[in-house]
């Protein structure tokens, strides 16, 4: 290798490597990480699916919504629920939350969106949801989770129907805003 090109390497593993501390240390990377993800999703290819088994919802949660006003999650029943557990330093969930946005915006009359945030620091989940421009309900976790939600990985996605069964779980990313998924919300809305 000659004297040059080794020098001409050693730049650009330095330029690497200053970019990547950059976006580290500013906190930006998981929103570049997130960012490639959603290029991932806009292939299509990470569509969520009904669940043959259905589990029997629970209503037993005590939320607080983002301005920290308490919220049962009990008020729900009787409504098609989107449920989904997510945080800003999780990638996936950066991913899919503005596709999750527009579905919010197609079927935010006849769908309840409950979207919890599970950062420890509530007021980064709130800038974070201001700064995207979010009107997506966002509430936060005040009491333990009951089974059947496991959120072992986030992003987790539950669609409880108005009988009160789990009829979707999805734990990683998905592509929500689809034709096919807004049919089947529409099956489980009472009219």
């Amino acid at each position: 290798m000659s004297k040059k090109s080794y020098r001409k390497e050693l730049i650009e593993w330095t330029i690497i490597v200053v970019v990547g501390l950059t976006l580290y240390v500013t906190g930006l990377h998981t929103e570049v990480i997130g960012q490639i993800q959603r290029v991932v999703l806009a292939t299509g290819i990470m569509q969520p699916e009904a669940d043959d088994e259905k589990a029997t919802a629970s209503y037993d949660l005590r939320l607080s919504n983002i301005a920290g006003k308490p919220v049962s999650f009990s008020t729900f029943r009787g409504q098609t629920i989107f449920l989904n557990f997510w945080a800003t330093w999780c990638p996936p969930c950066i991913a899919e939350m503005p596709d999750i946005e527009d579905l919010y915006q197609k079927m935010g009359k006849d769908v309840t969106f409950v979207m919890i945030s599970l950062d420890e620091d509530r007021d980064k989940a709130r800038r974070f949801v201001d700064r995207k421009g979010f009107e997506l309900p966002v509430y936060f976790l005040e009491s333990p989770l009951p089974s059947p939600y496991n959120p072992s990985s986030i992003p987790t996605t539950y669609v409880i129907s108005p009988d009160g069964q789990v009829v979707l779980t999805r734990h990683g990313m998905a592509k929500y805003d689809t034709e096919e998924f807004r049919a089947f919300l529409s099956t489980l809305t009472p009219k």
